[in-house]
């Protein structure tokens, strides 16, 4: 008769054989240790993980960013064909696209700004998609979004200071899209630059970021 006690391992059973036989012995019944399990994402496409809130506020800043950018660049296109074409977003002297649109900052690099905000809002409308379908792109990707984005951050500070201090107009569409660039680039950088979450600076950053945006 085997005579079985408490085992001194939680995981195990102790059972003793009959004393003077050839099964005298401790014989342990423990499960075998389990299998470390792996990252979440092991056996899919190398590719960053985007959380639901930024990737539809991608989609969203692309999709509003891209329709000001059209209704800029249809309203320059009536202006050219219209010498006296009042845009439809003059409201007042100083709400006033026509003031803005006719200057040389408007079309700095040749081609009308608004055509620059269509191309990049529309690659910012692909990436959302893809970010909301839970596609992973590659970090390089979002470093470069992160660059072009942060491009524009420059440029948007650069429109804002010609047209408060030198046109003396603002133009409601392009200040959609300028509250449409400062806080996509403040949801891109932290996805972009992750593997830099460990440092203290960029730790501070990113905590602070939206009192950045709204400053």
């Amino acid at each position: 008769r085997r005579d079985c006690r408490p085992a001194a391992r939680p995981d195990a059973d102790t059972c003793r054989g009959p004393a003077g036989s050839a099964g005298t012995g401790t014989v342990s019944l423990a499960a075998p240790a389990p299998i470390e399990a792996g990252p979440a994402d092991a056996g899919t496409p190398a590719g960053v993980r985007v959380g639901r809130a930024s990737a539809w506020w991608i989609l969203i800043a692309g999709i509003i960013g891209a329709l000001a950018s059209a209704d800029l660049l249809i309203e320059k296109i009536e202006m050219l064909k219209n010498p006296t074409y009042v845009p439809s977003c003059s409201i007042n002297p100083v709400l006033a696209c026509g003031s803005v649109i006719n200057t040389p900052q408007a079309s700095v690099f040749g081609p009308p700004n608004p055509l620059y905000g269509v191309i990049g809002f529309t690659v910012v409308i692909v990436t959302g998609v893809l970010a909301v379908t839970r596609v992973r792109l590659p970090r390089w990707y979002w470093v470069g979004l992160m660059t072009g984005t942060g491009l524009a951050l420059v440029f948007v500070h650069w429109l804002v200071y010609q047209t408060l201090y030198e046109i003396g107009a603002l133009c409601p569409y392009c200040m959609v899209v300028w509250s449409m660039t400062v806080p996509l680039f403040a949801v891109v950088a932290p996805i972009a630059l992750r593997p830099l979450a460990g440092n203290s600076f960029a730790r501070g950053l990113y905590h602070w970021r939206w009192s950045l945006v709204a400053l």
